[in-house]
């Protein structure tokens, strides 16, 4: 049994829980964070506006109202407990709905599950999960 936690854009929710009922993964849990990666997306997108030729001028005073240190942003963490033999479904899932190819698409984690309970019936083990 697999814990997988994964951190995605809030904006992403929507592909997220549809890709996830397609593949048979319907239940999960969902709940607002905040957090950062290793970028700072803030300079990340200054710099990408600069070097598109669509985009209007950026003054060049633009870099003095970034913070030093990047914020936090607001993310969606996604929680679900699979079988052993749903982690790869479930993770691949997830990168597919996920992946834009920008900084900031998010991390999922997999972690081993020790046991299931069910609180209504009682039942224990896979039995418990889809």
């Amino acid at each position: 049994m697999k814990l997988i936690l994964a951190v995605i854009r809030i904006a992403r929710m929507g592909e997220t829980k549809a890709a996830l009922a397609e593949a048979g993964l319907p239940s999960f849990t969902a709940m607002p964070v905040l957090g950062r990666g290793r970028g700072h997306g803030d300079l990340e997108k200054i710099n990408r506006a600069k070097e598109s030729k669509n985009s209007p001028a950026i003054p060049d005073d633009a870099m003095s109202f970034v913070p030093e240190e990047p914020r936090l942003k607001s993310k969606r963490m996604i929680t679900l407990v699979v079988t052993d033999d749903k982690k790869d479904l479930a993770v691949e899932t997830l990168l597919k709905a996920n992946r834009t190819n920008m900084s900031g698409d998010g991390k999922i984690f997999v972690v081993e599950a020790l046991d299931s309970y069910s609180v209504h019936s009682g039942v224990s083990g896979d039995e418990t999960l889809d």
